[in-house]
């Protein structure tokens, strides 16, 4: 059967994927499916399998995402100065494709990391919010990355974009590591530290070692969520970035602009 619109048919009537969209790589195939899977088993490793905390009782399972989905939305974020200094340097626009990936892939994480720390401040605080310190440079941090988009998003100009966000990308870091460091460096917060002794007033401690299966479900989800769904999910969202640009690209050609 001859080829429609490009799109040539099988001999079973289906048709194939358009010419041009490229197929997932195999390694991307097995890591989204081992990531799927392994959701799957960090779930089931803080729901199921950990003891409850004999401080908090079961809000503190909120944890075992809370806390792994802050570090995966460091090493995303921490694509995205990479990709800005590239792109800096070599003005390929496959970095800023990357940089543009990890800022997107870490909001979303950021948002995640604000949300249930929210879900689990209710009972333990009373309150959903409250401006502690590590509480504000994280809504600071959030609040930076999507003002990173909306910069994109208000400049016409495609090299002058690039450039801009690479930039911002670049400074933008330091937002990520005050929120990392500030427990340590504030002692009048009420944020916990899960790693390591707390500042004297924390409120919300947890007993790691009176509580079975805790230390491995962290290990488990601190693998899944700071490691598996960031590089699985930077992968998809590049590919699907430099799919744009490379349609962009074609669009300009054809209309001359």
């Amino acid at each position: 059967m001859s080829a429609v619109s490009g799109v040539p048919a099988s001999s079973a009537g289906t048709q194939t994927t358009p010419a041009g969209i490229a197929a997932w790589p195999p390694l991307l195939r097995v890591l989204t499916l081992v990531t799927i899977l392994m959701v799957l088993a960090a779930l089931y490793m803080g729901l199921g399998y950990a003891g409850t905390d004999v401080t908090q009782g079961n809000v503190q399972r909120i944890f075992y995402i809370h806390m792994p989905a802050f570090f995966g939305a460091f090493l995303a974020l921490s694509v995205t100065v990479v990709g800005g200094i590239q792109y800096l340097r070599t003005r390929q626009p496959r970095w800023d494709a990357l940089a543009l990936a990890g800022a997107e892939v870490g909001l979303a994480l950021t948002l995640v990391n604000l949300i249930t720390g929210s879900v689990w401040a209710r009972p333990i605080w009373n309150t959903w919010w409250t401006w502690d310190p590590r509480l504000t440079s994280s809504a600071i941090m959030t609040l930076t990355y999507a003002a990173y988009l909306m910069l994109r998003a208000g400049i016409e100009n495609v090299e002058q974009r690039r450039r801009f966000a690479s930039v911002y990308g670049i400074v933008a870091i330091v937002t990520v590591i005050m929120t990392l460091v500030i427990i340590r460096i504030r002692p009048d917060t009420i944020h916990p530290a899960v790693i390591g002794p707390s500042p004297q007033d924390a409120q919300g401690s947890f007993e790691l070692a009176a509580t079975p299966g805790v230390g491995a479900a962290l290990g488990v989800n601190m693998i899944v969520w700071g490691l598996l769904v960031p590089v699985t999910l930077l992968w998809h969202r590049y590919r699907l970035q430099a799919e744009h640009d490379r349609v962009e690209a074609l669009k300009a050609e054809v209309t001359g602009s």
